[in-house]
């Protein structure tokens, strides 16, 4: 399985035949300079955690020029086709999708979803994480918390999926911080490969993960540079 960090939480897994974007942040984030064309290629869908526009990014367009299949909450799903994406597949906590090389679960994320349309927030669903379990690769099982608080419930998410590669939010204000998301990990989770989003992107977040690398003590801590891919 390869990952790819483009910046704040915006993530490509590969597994398989499969290319699936996650929260592609894009054209607007300050921190990757690559492009949409080259980090978006060959994508055959597009999963998003909640309807913030930091996270949406360029679904849309990413979409329409590749094809991706956008995999998200019924209300994202819905808002977004009305902008042009043709396929869509929608779901919500608790269930779970299948596709040719991997299944995918949305669950629980303790933080706010919705755009500002007009001046004024449009309401998009429950945010959430993403579970991602490779069929192409057994043993695989990626955890993409989303934007998210510390939550107990973190064990049940555990004991369910059991994922081994945990992708987590770290830039405090409107996430976890460094000391949270180094307890969430520790004490919920046994995961092989820690990779740290959300943060470094804007002035009002923590810039570095340093403080999340001393908290976990280093142990299975990845910290990517953007645009590069690292095989987990």
């Amino acid at each position: 399985m390869k990952i790819t960090w483009f910046g704040h939480s915006a993530f490509r897994v590969e597994t398989g035949g499969a290319v699936v974007l996650i929260d592609p942040f894009l054209s607007g984030n300050p921190t990757w300079k690559g492009g949409v064309q080259a980090a978006a290629a060959g994508a055959t869908h597009v999963a998003l955690t909640h309807g913030h526009s930091d996270h949406i990014g360029d679904t849309v367009d990413i979409c329409r020029s590749t094809g991706a299949t956008l995999v998200a909450n019924f209300e994202i799903c819905m808002y977004l086709a009305g902008k042009g994406v043709e396929n869509v597949s929608p779901g919500n906590h608790g269930g779970r999708q299948d596709f040719d090389d991997f299944s995918l679960a949305f669950v629980q994320a303790w933080h706010s979803s919705a755009e500002i349309v007009d001046g004024k927030p449009l309401y998009l669903g429950n945010p959430a994480g993403i579970v991602l379990i490779s069929k192409a690769e057994p043993g695989k099982i990626v955890y993409h918390m989303g934007d998210t608080d510390i939550f107990s419930d973190m064990a049940l998410i555990n004991e369910i999926y059991a994922p081994t590669i945990g992708i987590v939010p770290i830039g405090d204000r409107f996430t976890m911080g460094a000391e949270l998301a180094a307890m969430a990990c520790r004490r919920y989770f046994s995961f092989k490969t820690v990779i740290p989003c959300h943060y470094g992107t804007f002035p009002i977040i923590d810039q570095t993960a340093d403080k999340f690398v001393a908290a976990m003590g280093g142990s299975g801590v990845v910290v990517p540079e953007r645009g590069t891919a690292v095989e987990v």
